[in-house]
């Protein structure tokens, strides 16, 4: 199909259900904190490929990549577990490259998505977008926001970031072939009419070329770029750490730098609303104060839960090494949901609010990585937003 005939193509989203702005951000938790007066389990999280072409050196999953994956369990008994959530609000679908496997695509991500578009829920595919057009046209009509990857300034910080953990060497015909589908995959999927956010770690390697990467996006037609510092987890265990001081300045550079016309979402972020630190107080008031830039909270153990779709165990985040907390063979998600919430020790570590700074407290691992000695629940916020 050519790009002009794919510009009929379009996604449709139903008129019930409220456009995705950065006034509506239905993945951030503080959302159903403010509707509920508590945490709720708002969103599921469903990994649906072990499997994927690029071995990112950054990756979080990376540990748990395989050649060959097992089968996935049955669909029903995931839609049988999303029906008992009340306040189902949004679903992610996540690998590994959930679109590896045409049949994964056609037996489980579509499925899923047709579910979520049923019942008015909204949508994410987690995706690099490096493979054959088709696969991701098949699944656009459905989804809400594809969620990309995107670290690089050239196909040469692709090869070098993308591929690092890989056992032989990606011939370089390959690596640009991947890297040029994956820009031309993401502008026509725009111009087809699909909401794609391009999420870009601050590290060691990118943190001095993020306005470069932000330019890139940019022209790619993404309607989002998130931000995320990188946190040492799975592959990305043993790579440089930056200091909070080069986190600042990398962002305050790319807030210099960026569009305004396109929304930022930073996420995961080391600040926090309760600093006693004038320089995080500096940048929290500037990325509160900016036109189209947001910060997001931390779902992972406030509002979100992860099911592996290959044994059916559920975890609470995807950082922090904390063992699965139940199956969904066994349990249902709101019980384990409130299983961690009320009674884990960890849990009650983090479990703050501040309601002038917009803030649910700290990620589990960056409060052991940046803030090991601190008792967030002590503090109290310095800023009102």
């Amino acid at each position: 199909m050519s790009k002009e005939q794919h510009a009929n193509v379009s996604v449709i989203t139903p008129p019930a259900l409220q456009p995705i702005t950065p006034q509506y951000d239905p993945w951030d938790p503080i959302r159903s904190l403010r509707l509920y007066g508590e945490h709720k389990l708002t969103s599921v999280e469903m990994t649906v490929a072990q499997v994927c072409n690029m071995r990112c050196e950054h990756c979080a999953v990376g540990h748990t990549l395989v050649m060959r994956e097992p089968d996935l369990l049955p669909l029903d008994v995931m839609l049988k577990r999303l029906d008992e959530v009340e306040h189902l609000e949004t679903i992610s679908i996540t690998g590994g490259e959930p679109t590896f496997h045409l049949s994964t695509v056609k037996d489980y991500v579509i499925p899923l998505l047709k579910y979520a578009r049923e019942r008015g829920v909204r949508s994410q595919l987690n995706s690099n977008v490096t493979l054959d057009y088709g696969r991701y046209e098949m699944i656009a009509p459905y989804l809400d926001v594809m969620h990309i990857s995107f670290n690089y300034t050239n196909v040469e910080d692709f090869r070098q970031v993308g591929f690092v953990h890989r056992d032989r060497d990606l011939s370089n015909n390959l690596t640009v072939k991947f890297y040029e589908q994956m820009i031309d995959n993401t502008r026509r999927l725009v111009e087809g009419g699909l909401f794609v956010s391009a999420e870009s770690m601050i590290n060691y390697r990118t943190h001095d070329k993020m306005n470069d990467i932000h330019q890139l996006i940019y022209e790619m037609g993404c309607q989002r770029h998130e931000v995320h510092p990188m946190y040492p987890s799975s592959f990305a265990e043993h790579l440089p750490v930056l200091s909070l001081n080069e986190l600042r300045q990398s962002i305050h550079r790319l807030l210099d730098f960026r569009h305004q016309d396109m929304w930022m979402l930073f996420g995961t972020l080391p600040f926090y609303g309760c600093s006693v630190n004038e320089e995080d107080t500096k940048l929290l008031q500037r990325l509160y104060s900016e036109k189209k830039v947001t910060v997001r909270n931390d779902p992972d153990g406030r509002n979100r839960l992860n099911v592996n779709m290959f044994n059916g165990d559920v975890f609470v985040t995807d950082f922090a090494d904390i063992p699965s907390f139940g199956s969904i063979y066994e349990d249902k998600l709101e019980a384990i949901f409130d299983k961690w919430l009320l009674h884990h020790p960890l849990s009650k570590t983090v479990d703050c609010y501040c309601p002038q700074a917009s803030c649910c407290g700290p990620n589990l691992l960056v409060a052991d990585m940046y803030y090991p000695n601190v008792n967030f629940k002590e503090r109290k916020a310095v800023i009102s937003v």
